[in-house]
């Protein structure tokens, strides 16, 4: 491809997806296919010559499209968001056109400067204290494993990775059942082992940690002569959006001189929001926060920022300083690549840069607003139903219900199928959870250009379709 045919099918796929956002409302959300439907429509060998660029991108409109479930249409109500505000997605054009490695500041000076002014942007907006710095990862889960490594080499005074987790004490990690299962990975990878994730029980609306079941847990493992090494706690917990009191749950980890991380993945962009802060009252003694600008914030996966207290504790459980990746002649540098797992690393800040600034903090706080009451409106009309109830209250703009089955059908049973035909219906996405052992529907609004008019709808969908299976 040349030059002049970069310009072309450039301008031609920027003109496909505005007219792709354009549709959206139009299709539905999850598509109509089988299991292995696209997989079939794919020539099984790849091609000995070059094909035109006209029929492979008519391919992909006639082959890929009609196989993708659109997490930028309106009536997304399913998992978490994955916004991508399209001026985010213009700066990935820039990005992707550049296809810097931004590793070291010498690889990209840009990049590593303004991930830091960013990132320190991110942290005014969330209300967060001055001498917290931080990174941009990837995904929380990426996040979660940083923190995870670091809570075992400040346990082990920093043997772990030098010596490995043989022969030393047996560490211990604390969360509750709330948590995301990017937790129980980081357990795995990290080689501290899924028996040593001590879930803690919760209570309360929030399914909150039990903080005096959390302080016994941690003397009793001591006594046992385990080494009891973090904490991880959570705001907005996937399934129903579990929140932990945070503030107790530090005051614990300084106590006993643990680690403590804090999950807030989806509701840390609510933070904006002054008025939300009390979910996570006392964060600003947590060690590690991680949150996700690319969940409802509206920047394109990925973008996960991880707020340090200590980063020196944090790089220098990641840090490789091998020759060729010095930067000589300068001090005090950053580079992001010790702060991270992986060490290549995208130019992630440009998205954030151009969406807060195209956007600004009161619009979006004005989204996340009407967000949190559309959702709040459609679970008080969902409880005056005589068919319905409400399982979970909301939490922000996530909450979970159950429609009563007849007398003699199973409840779960019908609950699964009832997320099946609205599902298979089109019109939005739901996921179901389990809530107390029982199946639970969850409803959550947060699809960046979502209107009032696309959440009624949902309730229009849930009721109708509800009505037809009794």
């Amino acid at each position: 491809m040349n030059n002049d045919e970069f310009r072309h099918w450039s301008l031609r796929a920027a003109d496909w997806g505005a007219d792709y956002r354009n549709t959206l409302r139009e299709r539905p959300v999850r598509p109509l296919v089988k299991p292995g439907d696209i997989f079939r429509s794919i020539e099984a060998s790849p091609p000995e010559d070059a094909e035109p660029m006209d029929r492979i991108f008519a391919d992909f409109e006639e082959k890929v499209l009609p196989g993708m479930t659109h997490w930028q249409h309106p009536r997304f109500f399913a998992y978490f968001p994955a916004n991508a505000a399209p001026v985010s997605v213009v700066a990935e054009y820039l990005v992707s056109a550049m296809a810097a490695q931004c590793m070291l500041w010498q690889t990209s000076p840009a990049a590593t400067e303004l991930e830091t002014r960013t990132v320190d942007w991110m942290r005014q907006a969330l209300g967060l204290p001055e001498g917290f710095s931080g990174v941009i990862q990837d995904s929380a889960s990426s996040a979660t494993l940083a923190a995870v490594l670091t809570m075992r080499e400040r346990a082990l005074d920093w043997q772990g990775n030098k010596r490995g987790l043989a022969g030393q004490a047996r560490l211990r990690i604390y969360s509750s059942d709330q948590v995301h299962t990017s937790i129980d990975r980081a357990i795995w990878v990290s080689g501290i082992g899924e028996d040593n994730l001590a879930r803690i029980p919760v209570a309360g609306r929030f399914r909150a940690m039990d903080t005096a079941a959390l302080e016994a847990a941690i003397v009793a493992d001591r006594q046992a002569g385990m080494q009891p090494a973090g904490i991880i706690a959570c705001v907005g917990g996937t399934s129903t959006g579990g929140t932990d009191d945070i503030a107790a749950m530090a005051e614990v980890a300084k106590r006993h001189g643990l680690y403590l991380h804090v999950d807030a993945a989806w509701a840390g962009s609510a933070m904006i929001c002054p008025e939300y802060r009390h979910f996570w009252a006392g964060v600003e003694g947590a060690d590690s926060i991680v949150f996700n600008p690319h969940k409802w914030l509206g920047a394109q996966f990925d973008c996960s920022i991880q707020f340090l207290r200590d980063p020196e504790s944090h790089v220098r459980t990641l840090a490789i300083k091998p020759d060729y990746l010095k930067t000589h002649g300068h001090d005090g540098i950053i580079n992001y690549s010790e702060w991270s797992v992986p060490l290549g690393r995208r130019f992630r800040a440009l998205k954030l840069w151009f969406l807060l600034r195209a956007h600004g903090l009161e619009n979006l706080r004005t989204m996340i607003r009407n967000h949190v009451a559309w959702s709040e409106g459609v679970a008080e009309r969902l409880a005056r139903e005589a068919d319905f109830e409400i399982v979970s209250e909301p939490m922000l703009s996530l909450f979970s219900f159950r429609h009563k089955a007849a007398t003699s059908a199973d409840a779960d049973e019908h609950n699964l199928r009832l997320v099946n035909a609205i599902n298979d219906d089109g019109r939005i996405y739901l996921t179901q959870t389990r809530v107390d052992g029982r199946v639970a529907i969850r409803f959550q609004v947060g699809q960046f250009e979502a209107t009032a008019a696309d959440v009624d709808e949902a309730y229009v969908v849930i009721t109708e379709i509800a009505r037809g299976m009794t």
